[in-house]
């Protein structure tokens, strides 16, 4: 391992005395009120005042009409994908997911709980490519998607780190094809995007919303997750689906198959708590994006980009982008990677590991989903077509892979809100002398 604490480029730069996150939990106080009232109470399975009150509240702030309180974000995926299945193709047999045999065309860029739902409802993931202008599903990708698999009826977006996709766009190629989305907000809770002429939030964007109340998130509860939706039937059927598909019986009886996916009053408590203070907390994750853009801006780097004239972010996680010209030798194995440090250059790897040794924690970019090794086999579309095996000894190939290229020359920078300037200020430093 190298020692950067001993290379003369970061002479007179101390570790940092405490551990600098990634993105960690910020509480304020008011979640103990909730949970200890659950506990006096007695209201600490799932049912209470807890869950009932962040449902009204999320679907008020969200702008939709119903909202299920849910395990976590991936149960809420889950049951979301299982409802597209069942809307589009009928219910299953209990030993069979409701895609089976069906194609679903998936954002690439994204953690992989957006996509394993298709694969628990037995459906095949299609990847979308990416595109520059926000980190997300590519609408030209998508457009040539529906092209190549014109019977295919479901989409799934995601808005990576907090930062809106073209959702305009992405519905209107929805709609012309007669698909259904399914929208993961998990990231992006607090987001807005123009729609119509009008702002709305992420969360109520597709026929089916998501979002997640993870450790990591804007606001947490530790763990915890929402579907949201305008329709009462679909909640009502997650209701049902999330507590095991108990029957109106006084005997539990069952005629469809079920999941343990309820929250539960405890956590809904830090939630509840956490809620008053969402707009704060986005607030706070735009001021340490600016910092850093300002900061950085000298150097041959870019940070996740968004468009203000459709769309807001809430600023989840600021990442970087190091020019091409500006990469120094890095390469990646499954595990493990090497890189080399070349003056005036530098690599995600050495950025990386420059900020762990003074104590800071960042992260590599997102793999996009069709370079991970259990979805290797599937297809991937690029704006010019099938994104797989496009160059060989006869074929030069345009090289385009948007989130390849986004995943070998990015990197997530500390971005918890409780960080300081002065803290920030540092990790800015570190950067500017891994280009010295």
């Amino acid at each position: 391992m190298y020692d950067f604490l001993s290379d003369a480029r970061f002479h007179g730069i101390e570790p940092f005395p405490s551990k600098l996150w990634l993105s960690s939990p910020t509480m304020h106080g008011e979640e103990r009120r909730w949970i200890d009232t659950a506990i006096e109470t007695n209201w600490v399975s799932t049912v209470g005042e807890n869950i009932d009150e962040i449902e009204r509240e999320l679907a008020r702030y969200l702008g939709v009409r119903h909202a299920v309180a849910l395990s976590c974000g991936t149960a809420s995926l889950h049951l979301a994908t299982k409802l597209a299945g069942e809307a589009l193709y009928g219910q299953a047999r209990p030993n069979q997911g409701t895609l089976q045999g069906h194609r679903v065309f998936c954002s690439d860029m994204t953690f992989d709980a957006s996509v394993n739902p298709v694969a628990y409802e037995d459906g095949e993931a299609v990847f979308i490519d990416t595109e520059y202008g926000t980190w997300n599903m590519d609408p030209a990708a998508l457009e040539k998607a529906f092209e190549m698999y014109p019977d295919t009826r479901l989409v799934v977006i995601a808005h990576l780190y907090g930062t809106p996709g073209r959702v305009e766009e992405l519905l209107r190629i929805c709609r012309a094809h007669n698909a259904l989305l399914v929208e993961d907000a998990a990231e992006s809770l607090g987001a807005t995007c123009l729609i119509g002429g009008k702002w709305v939030e992420t969360g109520s964007l597709g026929n089916y919303n998501c979002i997640s109340f993870n450790g990591n998130k804007i606001i947490t509860g530790s763990s915890g997750g929402m579907f949201l939706t305008d329709s009462e039937q679909d909640a009502n059927k997650v209701r049902k689906w999330s507590t095991q598909s108990r029957e109106n019986a006084p005997w539990y009886q069952h005629e469809e198959i079920g999941y343990n996916y309820r929250m539960s009053n405890l956590i809904a408590g830090a939630i509840r708590g956490q809620l008053p203070h969402l707009d704060e907390h986005i607030a706070q994750k735009e001021a340490i994006y600016r910092r850093y853009k300002e900061g950085l801006a000298d150097l041959p780097v870019t940070m996740n980009p968004w468009d203000p004239a459709v769309s807001h972010p809430n600023f989840w996680l600021s990442c970087l982008l190091i020019a091409p010209e500006a990469m120094a030798p890095h390469v990646r194995g499954e595990q493990d990677e090497l890189w080399q440090h070349v003056p005036g250059k530098s690599s995600p790897g050495e950025i990386l590991a420059a900020l762990s040794a003074f104590g800071a924690e960042g992260r590599p970019i997102w793999k996009p989903m069709h370079m991970q090794p259990i979805y290797r086999n599937h297809a991937f579309i690029t704006a010019e077509g099938n994104g797989r095996g496009r160059t060989n000894a006869y074929i030069a190939g345009s090289g385009v892979d948007v989130g390849a290229d986004i995943f070998r020359r990015g990197l997530c920078l500390p971005s918890d809100n409780k960080m300081t300037p002065a803290q920030q200020d540092k990790v800015i430093e570190i950067i500017h002398r891994c280009f010295d």
